[in-house]
């Protein structure tokens, strides 16, 4: 498991460790498509750095837009992509809330002074000519899925930008997950083996894991009575839900067979709401729109004066082109 410093204010962008990602992309390798996860980003900059940024002369806040420009800045320079996709959630209403609606019923609204800052990060990615793609119905993380679905198929490596360990489900051989960590100001890089370090399981057995422990951030309930470490001992003996339910009577110790007996309809009900769609309809891969190519620089520079990101300026793409791969 890879993990790589991120710099909040440097004086020029650090060398790539070695190991870095740096090459994907390069020297004939395939061309590297990089898929930010828009909101977890905007959301986990502001509670991590909400109560230490606002812009001096006007008291604006900013902390949600200086950590999804950090973000940018580092993707462009540690991973080098040669396309560049920003997934949003198009709406608060999905698929997953009509079946449930105790899904993220828990969460309260959107802080007052964050919402204006979705409209400075749209303007930001606009700037950079950073496409923009969401599905009404959907989460940001079905986009997500999606995108990385098509651009596996042909034969693109991938990279998706999170905060979210749901997308984890993702990885497989050609797409990795760049762990964002604002707290650590880092970040951590993983593929399969790295997910196996880290979790004990294979990506796809994120699902199975989160429909057994739950997740309290989305309000899944999982089975009452399996935590994390039954959780894997039953993910390490039977794989996926399915064959759990199929061999319950097998199960020891009897209080675990007791709680997935009990908690079977919970286990597939959470199964259902953790599993990420890749087949949106209506989201396709744009290539064309997603090629790193000139930017407004102006518009960029101009944004970060406005907002006192000095500290960000220097490690702006040289020139008006953005160099990919």
């Amino acid at each position: 498991m890879a993990v790589y410093s991120l710099p909040m204010t440097p004086a020029r962008p650090a060398a790539a460790p070695a190991g870095s990602p740096r090459a994907v992309g390069e020297g004939g390798e395939r061309p590297l498509l990089v898929l930010l996860d828009s909101h977890g980003i905007i959301f986990r900059s502001y509670f991590a750095l909400r109560d230490v940024l606002t812009v001096r002369h006007t008291g604006e806040p900013i902390a949600a837009v200086f950590g999804y420009a950090n973000t940018l800045l580092s993707v462009l320079t540690e991973l080098h992509p040669t396309y560049v996709i920003a997934a949003w959630d198009a709406s608060e209403d999905t698929f997953r809330k009509e079946k449930d609606e105790r899904y993220k019923a828990h969460r309260e609204a959107t802080p007052d002074d964050l919402l204006p800052q979705f409209g400075r990060v749209r303007s930001m990615l606009d700037a950079f000519r950073i496409p923009v793609v969401e599905k009404v119905g959907y989460e940001a993380d079905d986009v997500l899925g999606t995108l990385a679905a098509q651009a596996h198929e042909q034969g693109l490596e991938v990279v998706i930008v999170t905060l979210d360990t749901d997308i984890v489900q993702l990885v497989q051989p050609g797409v990795r997950v760049w762990m964002y960590r604002p707290y650590q100001r880092d970040y951590v890089m993983y593929d399969t083996e790295a997910v196996i370090e880290r979790w004990g399981f294979e990506p796809e057995r994120m699902v199975d894991y989160k429909a057994l422990t739950g997740d309290t951030s989305d309000n899944i309930p999982g089975v009452k009575g399996i935590g994390e470490k039954g959780a894997k001992a039953l993910i390490a003996q039977y794989g996926t839900i399915d064959q759990m339910l199929a061999h319950v009577a097998e199960i020891e110790p009897k209080r675990t067979r007791v709680a997935l007996e009990q908690g079977a309809a919970d286990a597939l009900h959470s199964y259902e709401m953790a599993t990420i769609v890749r087949d949106v309809p209506g989201v396709t891969l744009d290539l064309d729109a997603a090629l790193l190519r000139d930017y407004d620089r102006e518009a960029v520079e101009e944004l970060f004066r406005e907002l006192e990101f000095r500290s960000l300026i220097p490690r702006l793409p040289a020139g008006r082109r953005i160099e990919g791969a």
